[in-house]
């Protein structure tokens, strides 16, 4: 049964996000909704939800059908509500006395824990406040639920809750969820729609099986457009033979049939229709600077510690070697962050190593976290490169051009970019450096899926040496080739990550 009919669909801004759009959204259907960053995915979800208006073609929706949108971001005026009134004040104002018990059916079907539906959001993490979001949407029982971006800043256990609960959701319910999360979008998702400025594809299969099929389809229309233009170029050079031969024997025929051959090159080439080309959101390169030694950095039983002195873990003796690429595993609150907090203020200590800590003295850092917190909010793209870096003017705005800032955007102020602008921005840096070391906590957390790729490429390709934290079950299935596991305050060796990840979603 149709719900909802998208009819040649399109959206107009600085430039085409997307055209001629057609999409019928059933009951039952859990459409993944995939694009780079900036290319329309939110605009289209607003679109759905009637708070934009698209620049041509029609949305019309079943009578009487509510729709649950969740944005990607809390709104400033709900930072000082509870949890509990955050998700009341999405109801409407008539309702919020008699229908209360909705909120706490809401927080009961999401396992929001009873401690933390009293407290203030901005007392809450960027996890638990995308929850809350969620919970908004849901509370007012709508028809259609539209979820944009809903695993960022999520950790794995709620991941697996956001799984749970939307595998517990009727079955007939339809949901569009925009995502860069790979591994949750096969989860969750039995259609895939590729959102592109021109002829945008639809796969009735989850992301990775509809990534291998779209990929098979844009091969097959490059090969069919090489064809053809091919074929062009031969009836062109077949006109070309007769019409000399025409003109030097004085033969009308010839001349119109080189007339009719250029005509028909002509007709396959306005039909022709070349392959889908990306445009891409700014390239991810990275370097690595190499060096002799085989051992990077020695731990030697590092005691890892809250900021009050209680003791988390201690890491034993463990060594990173060159080429090793280690993923740092645990569920929220074991210490991985504080582990490598301590690991870069060991390698950036004036003497290089601390007691428990050592660095071979070759070694070159190159740290990035998911705050971005190497980038100066007030300073402009140009000038951090300016700053750090001996590139000069000309060579930065090229450096900044390629990693999808252009002119006018370097000129602002960092706080003004995106988050997939400033992870860009902060790749470059990275890469500027030319460390032979890489320690990443959540390094994927703001780039969309062809950044996310490319940033496995660089690290793979170039046989890096990195330990990262990361939350993205793919990422951490691409890049990884060591896992090192938080487990009853001791950290471990494992062979693999597929026993943690499924630890994490039982831990509900």
């Amino acid at each position: 049964m149709s719900l909802l009919q998208i009819r040649a669909l399109g959206v107009t801004l600085s430039a085409v996000l997307f055209s001629d759009l057609n999409l019928t959204l059933s009951a039952g259907d859990r459409i993944g909704l995939v694009a780079a960053n900036g290319r329309g995915k939110s605009t289209l979800l607003k679109c759905i939800a009637g708070q934009t208006e698209p620049t041509s073609g029609s949305i019309t929706r079943a009578r009487g059908l509510t729709i649950g949108h969740m944005e990607q971001h809390l709104p400033a005026a709900l930072a000082q509500h509870t949890f509990r009134d955050a998700i009341l004040d999405a109801l409407p104002a008539e309702q919020r006395d008699s229908e209360s018990w909705r909120a706490e059916v809401t927080l009961e079907e999401l396992e929001v824990p009873e401690e933390l539906r009293g407290r203030r959001l901005d007392a809450l993490s960027g996890g638990w406040q995308r929850i809350t979001l969620i919970a908004r949407m849901r509370v007012c029982d709508p028809d259609v639920l539209l979820l944009d971006e809903p695993t960022n800043h999520l950790d794995l256990s709620k991941i697996a809750r956001l799984e749970s609960w939307l595998a517990g959701l009727p079955r007939d319910m339809p949901v569009i969820i925009s995502s860069h999360d790979r591994a949750f979008l096969d989860a969750v998702t039995n259609r895939t729609l590729f959102l592109r400025s021109e002829r945008s594809m639809m796969f009735a299969m989850p992301y990775s099986r509809a990534r291998a099929s779209l990929d098979e389809a844009d091969a097959a229309q490059a090969r069919q457009f090489d064809r053809e233009m091919k074929t062009a170029q031969q009836l062109r050079q077949q006109a070309a033979k007769l019409n000399n031969i025409g003109i030097n024997s004085g033969s009308d025929l010839l001349v119109v049939k080189t007339k009719q051959l250029k005509a028909r090159a002509e007709r396959i080439e306005t039909a022709a229709k070349p392959s889908h080309q990306e445009r891409s959101a700014g390239a991810i390169r990275l370097a690595n600077r190499g060096t002799h030694a085989k051992v990077l950095v020695t731990l030697d039983d590092v005691p890892v510690e809250t900021p009050d002195g209680v003791l988390l873990f201690r890491t034993g003796r463990k060594f990173i070697g060159q080429g090793d690429r280690i993923v740092l595993l645990g569920l929220n609150g074991t210490g991985k962050t504080r582990l490598v907090r301590l690991l870069r203020q060991a390698i950036l200590s004036d003497d290089g190593v601390s007691q428990a800590i050592k660095a071979t003295p070759s070694l070159v850092l190159g740290y990035g976290d998911q705050a971005v917190s190497d980038l100066v909010d007030e300073e402009t793209p140009h000038e951090t490169l300016i700053r750090r870096f001996d590139v000069g003017d000309q060579r930065t705005r090229t450096l900044l051009s390629g990693a999808g800032l252009s002119i006018e955007r370097q000129g602002r102020p960092i706080a003004q970019l995106s988050g997939g602008q400033k992870a860009r921005l902060s790749m470059l840096a990275l890469r500027l450096a030319q460390p032979n070391f890489y320690l990443l906590d959540e390094p994927t957390n703001h780039l969309d899926i062809e950044g996310q790729e490319a940033l496995e490429r660089e690290l793979t390709g170039k046989e890096a040496s990195c330990l990262f934290v990361s939350h993205d079950r793919s990422f951490v299935r691409a890049v990884a080739n060591r896992f090192w596991l938080i487990e009853r305050r001791r950290l471990i060796e494992v062979d693999g990550p597929e026993d943690f990840f499924a630890e994490a979603a039982q831990a509900l």
